[in-house]
C-alpha cells in the first residue's frame, strides 16, 4: 500500500514541515520504495512534480525540501507499487483537465479486477489507481455539462466512489485547486491546524515547528495523511467509507455553500 499527505488551506501555504516527515517513508521510516509525487494548486496553476525513484534519494524531493512553495490545496504520494510498473507515468499524482480546471488524484489501496469500460479520460500509464481516476472523472464529466455546486458534486463522488471502493481498498484524494476530497477504505486521518497554534513534533525525524510564529489569527489548514504525522497533536481517524469535503482549510461536508445576502437599504 502507499502513504497519502494533502493539504488544504485558508491562504498560500507551504507544506515543508509535512514533507519533510511524509518523505521519511518514501525508504526510511518505511519501505515505500516505487517513487513519489506532489501536485500544487497555486494562483498560477496546478504545479506538479513526479519521480520514479524513493523519495529518500530523489534529488527533485530535495530540491522541493529547499524550495517550498505555497499552495492552497496540496495532494502528495508516496508509492509502494501493487499494480503497474515502477515508472515515471504510474508515480501518482495524477492530473487532467474538467471544466477548465485541473484536477489532481492520489490513490492508496488495491483494486482487483477493476477494468471500467472506456470513456472520456483514458489512463496513460497501467495503474488500477489512474484508471479509478479516469472512472471518476468521466463520471462527473457524463453527470455534469458545467462545474455544480460542491453539495451535488460531492454526492456524485460519494457514489463513484462506492462504485470503485466495492473492487478493493480505496483511499484516495482528489482536489480541483478550491476543494479537496478525501476518501476512506481502511486507514487516513486529519489534523486542522489553526488558533491557537502550537507546536508540532514529527514522528518520523527529528523536527518541530512552532506554528504560532509562522502564522496569522485567521489562518487555516487542513492536513490529511494516511498515517499521523506528528506525534503531540490531535488527528481525527476517517471512518471506514467516509468522503469528507474540506475548503478553506476545514471541514465543509456535504452542506450547499452558503451565499452572503447583501440588502441595500435606503434612508430618507
Amino acid at each position: 500500500m502507499c502513504q497519502l499527505l494533502a493539504m488544504n488551506s485558508s491562504k498560500p501555504a507551504a507544506v515543508d514541515f509535512s514533507f519533510a516527515g511524509f518523505s521519511e517513508r518514501g525508504g526510511r521510516t518505511s519501505d515505500h520504495k516505487d517513487g513519489w509525487g506532489i501536485a500544487l494548486h497555486t494562483s498560477a496553476g496546478c504545479r506538479l512534480y513526479t519521480d520514479h525513484l524513493p523519495s529518500i534519494d530523489s534529488p527533485l524531493a530535495a530540491q522541493f525540501k529547499q524550495n517550498p512553495i505555497k499552495a492552497r490545496n496540496v495532494v502528495a504520494h508516496i508509492r509502494k507499487a501493487t499494480q503497474g510498473r515502477i515508472s515515471l507515468e504510474n508515480s501518482h499524482p495524477f492530473t487532467r483537465e474538467l471544466w477548465g480546471r485541473t484536477w489532481s488524484f492520489a490513490h492508496n489501496g488495491d483494486l482487483k479486477l477493476f477494468e471500467p469500460n472506456p470513456s472520456l479520460y483514458a489512463p496513460w500509464g497501467d495503474t488500477d489507481s489512474e484508471r479509478a481516476f479516469c472512472h471518476l472523472l468521466s463520471g462527473l464529466a457524463l453527470r455534469f455539462d458545467a462545474e455544480p455546486e460542491r453539495h451535488l458534486l460531492y454526492a456524485a463522488l460519494q457514489t463513484l466512489a462506492g462504485e470503485v471502493a466495492a473492487f478493493g481498498t480505496f483511499n484516495f484524494i482528489l482536489s480541483n485547486g478550491e476543494l479537496l476530497f478525501a476518501h476512506c477504505s481502511t486507514d487516513l486521518h486529519v489534523v486542522v491546524r489553526e488558533y491557537p497554534f502550537s507546536v508540532a513534533q514529527l514522528i518520523d525525524c527529528d523536527l518541530s515547528i512552532d506554528f504560532s510564529k509562522h502564522n496569522h489569527l485567521d489562518d487555516r489548514i487542513a492536513v490529511i495523511a494516511t498515517q499521523p504525522l506528528t506525534s503531540n497533536e490531535a488527528w481525527t481517524r476517517f471512518a471506514p467509507g467516509e468522503l469528507k469535503l474540506f475548503a478553506g482549510g476545514e471541514e465543509v461536508g456535504a452542506a450547499p455553500a452558503q451565499r452572503r445576502e447583501w440588502r441595500l437599504e435606503v434612508c430618507y
